[in-house]
């Protein structure tokens, strides 16, 4: 499995808590976070949706963007957040299958054991920030 390092922010409803963090495997830590096998934060108050999330080249710098947005304050996640996901939809369904989300098939996919591959239909969110 080729490794993808992501940036990611869970909310647990729209305006609700937010986790920030960074994988190499986006699918499967959401899975993680989702099924509550990880304990801790999100699992403690309910944080599983995917809000928003945004890939790199290297682990090294997905690390130090992580970092970054952990350190500022709620408004300027909530901005991140709003800029590509206005309504707060959680971005899960669409990471794992495009096609069964239209359906509204999401319910289903919690028996399934994660992907091992990233979905290519996310891609390197462009930020004016950077």
């Amino acid at each position: 499995m080729e490794k993808q390092p992501c940036v990611y922010i869970l909310a647990s409803a729209r305006n609700g808590t937010l986790y920030v963090g960074a994988t190499s495997n986006l699918i499967g830590r959401i899975y993680q976070h989702r099924e509550g096998l990880l304990a801790g934060f999100t699992k403690q108050y309910g944080v599983h949706n995917l809000a928003w999330l945004e890939v790199h080249e290297r682990m090294e710098s997905a690390i130090l963007r992580e970092k970054q947005i952990k350190k500022w304050p709620r408004a300027f996640k909530k901005r991140l957040i709003e800029q590509n996901n206005p309504q707060w939809n959680d971005l899960w369904p669409d990471l794992v299958s495009p096609s069964l989300a239209s359906i509204g098939v999401e319910k289903s996919l919690s028996r399934l054991s994660p992907p091992s591959e990233p979905c290519e239909r996310f891609s390197r969110t462009r930020l004016s920030s950077r």
